[in-house]
């Protein structure tokens, strides 16, 4: 009992952490990018700098012994990381190609995307209670976000590259930490590397391509600075939390429950920065809310119920497969047993 009320308290934090520094760097840099800020127009760059020090501090933790490292295949951690530039590249594009309401309406629709893929990968089947709360959360969080929906060729097909990419590295979370057995921290501390390298070299002349704009021209001011490092800061903790939930949960947990971050975005530009909030922004926060309350709900039933071989996915069943087939009984053996 005790044990599982520290797992609750830990699942908690983990889902606060992640909430608490995805607002906190969408406001930061809100300000640092926006041309009533400072003007920092320099997107993918800046989350080359995110990776960096969120490398750095892996690169801490690890030689001060508060980490352990453990070998993961350097080709999975190339794939997992293009896959993850692709990703942000990908929405770069597709925010600066089509409207802001067809950019909501192609980040609402990953959801959908990562059921289905868990569906082909891993053989995951969702209740439909589940599948009804998906649904409720999409239509909420669609009604107090969409507005205009203009959509090209262009940016369809970037839209496209930044699902798929985003629903891959999400489902490659949880994926690679359980095949190596892995924790959350020390697969960022692997990936983000990389990362941090590929998008530092090739960032800079993205961002030209996308602003016309030169990263060495920029007047840095020490203003600037401080919401830069401040921005780094807390990517670290939203990267660590990412992982952390997608390990403890699931990949569409992390999507459908992570648009309470839409909510208190929403909110806190309504406080801080006199966004306008309608009541159709209202109507559709609150339908949001109880469709991540329902799949809260649904997602925690079948932990109730006795575990049957259909309530299994292919992913668990595999292990006990292999178990299986790994240490056959003759009848020698289970003549023995007998005895």
């Amino acid at each position: 009992m005790e044990k599982e009320k520290k797992s609750s308290v830990s699942d908690v934090g983990a889902w606060g952490m992640n909430i608490v520094s995805s607002v906190g760097i969408i406001m930061a840099n809100k300000q640092l990018m926006s041309p009533h800020g400072f003007g920092f127009g320099f997107a993918t760059t800046l989350t080359g700098f995110h990776f960096s020090v969120t490398a750095l501090v892996g690169l801490v933790s690890n030689a001060t012994g508060y980490s352990a490292s453990k070998h993961v295949p350097l080709w999975e951690l190339v794939w997992f990381s293009l896959v993850a530039n692709a990703s942000i590249t990908g929405m770069n594009l597709s925010l600066m190609l089509n409207s802001v309401g067809f950019y909501q309406i192609s980040k609402l629709s990953m959801i959908p995307v990562v059921c289905v893929l868990e569906w082909i990968l891993h053989g995951k089947h969702f209740a439909r209670e589940v599948k009804l709360a998906v649904g409720v959360v999409v239509v909420g969080v669609g009604i107090c976000t969409v507005t205009d929906v203009k959509v090209n060729a262009k940016g369809f097909l970037c839209a496209c590259v930044a699902i798929l990419c985003t629903s891959l590295q999400q489902i490659s979370i949880g994926s690679l930490q359980k095949k190596y057995s892995i924790g959350s921290f020390e697969l960022l501390s692997k990936t983000a590397p990389i990362q941090a390298v590929s998008l530092l070299v090739f960032g800079p002349f993205f961002d030209y391509y996308l602003t016309g704009k030169v990263l060495l021209e920029y007047k840095l001011s020490s203003s600037a600075l401080f919401f830069i490092l401040l921005s780094c800061s807390l990517a670290v903790f939203c990267n660590i939390s990412q992982y952390l939930c997608i390990g403890r949960f699931s990949a569409v947990s992390f999507q459908v429950l992570g648009h309470m971050k839409t909510v208190c975005i929403l909110t806190l530009g309504w406080l801080l920065f006199d966004s306008e909030l309608t009541l159709k922004n209202l109507l559709g926060m609150a339908l949001a809310v109880l469709g991540m309350v329902v799949y809260s709900w649904a997602v925690e039933q079948p932990k109730t119920l006795p575990i049957t071989r259909d309530s299994l996915s292919e992913e668990d069943l595999k292990p006990l497969k292999e178990g299986m087939t790994e240490s056959p009984l003759n009848d020698a053996e289970l003549r023995e047993s007998k005895v």
